[in-house]
């Protein structure tokens, strides 16, 4: 049973249900609890017995009791319209939850790395907008998976998308293996390779991301692991199109994921051997929402690849 508690100046809470103003309304309607209570479908005792309690509880008399039936006292008839309108704000925030329940209205709230939120999800929103018009869409975009991860585990989302998360106590449902690349201008002596071997990228210049993006962490990783090598920067950028960009113009040679290249870039974009790859998954708190279950049935329409390559490097 739905209550509400208020102070009434003694310093004490009263409480309220909705069950007593809805029998208290209906009692005024009809000028007579017999006739409230026939309404209702209950036994006319429950229905005076529901009014007695509310009005012990405010400690006033709401309906004055007639030979045939009854009437609002002063009290009742300032009462009523705000009971009134209490009963109807209640019903309303039944219906709002209940649209959102079954996706008619609403919001779902995206935490995605930014890589993959520009890469792959603008599909699935397009998706999700012609299915769902009443229920937007917030996406908000990471450049590390640790704030992702902080953000969404104190509340802020209802669903975050990104590298498989370590030590998540939530549910968590693997999407797909995203693969990397290196991009190289279209006239570098490697450019003709099927694949490029980090090791053969020691002594180059690189474009680097910044420190506070995941990526860089990810490229100094592959490099350390891959030919005990610190990367040479000479710029970094904290965007992935910009540093495929400045790769192409041979600032260097950058490591990107494929998500996320630009589909105009003019340069040679090699896998490397052997392959990188990271895990992508969608998560959440506790449990899924019935707005994230609809979203993650779109995520999974998307063209992920499914299995790990033979051998991959797993960052």
């Amino acid at each position: 049973m739905i209550g509400s508690a208020y102070g009434d100046g003694s310093g004490r809470k009263r409480r309220v249900n909705l069950r007593q103003l809805e029998y208290l309304i209906h009692v005024a309607d009809r000028g007579a609890f017999s006739r409230a209570a026939v309404e209702l479908g209950v036994a006319q005792p429950s229905v005076s017995q529901q009014v007695q309690a509310l009005e012990r509880e405010l400690g006033v008399v709401l309906l004055e009791r007639l030979p045939r039936g009854v009437r609002l006292t002063p009290a009742g008839r300032a009462f009523l319209p705000e009971a009134r309108s209490a009963v109807l704000a209640a019903a309303r925030a039944a219906r709002a939850a209940r649209a959102v329940v079954d996706l008619e209205a609403g919001e779902l709230e995206i935490l995605a790395i930014l890589s993959i939120a520009v890469g792959l999800l603008p599909e699935s929103v397009g998706r999700w907008h012609d299915r769902y018009p009443g229920v937007a869409i917030r996406l908000h975009e990471h450049i590390h998976v640790d704030t992702l991860e902080a953000d969404l585990r104190g509340g802020h989302g209802d669903i975050g998308i990104g590298p498989r998360p370590r030590g998540w106590a939530g549910p968590v449902v693997p999407l797909g293996w995203e693969e990397f690349f290196v991009v190289l201008p279209r006239n570098d002596p490697l450019a003709g390779n099927a694949a490029v071997d980090i090791g053969d990228l020691t002594t180059r210049d690189w474009v680097l991301f910044e420190a506070e993006n995941g990526l860089a962490d990810i490229v100094d990783s592959v490099c350390r692991r891959s030919a005990d090598f610190q990367p040479r920067g000479t710029v970094r950028t904290s965007q992935v199109s910009a540093a495929a960009g400045l790769a192409a113009a041979g600032l260097g040679v950058a490591m990107v994921p494929g998500s996320n290249l630009p589909s105009t870039l003019d340069a040679a974009v090699r896998p490397i051997a052997p392959a990188v790859v990271r895990e992508i998954a969608a998560y959440t708190r506790s449990a899924w929402s019935s707005t994230a279950t609809a979203y993650l049935t779109l995520l999974a329409d998307l063209p992920w690849r499914r299995e790990r390559p033979s051998g991959a490097m797993i960052v």
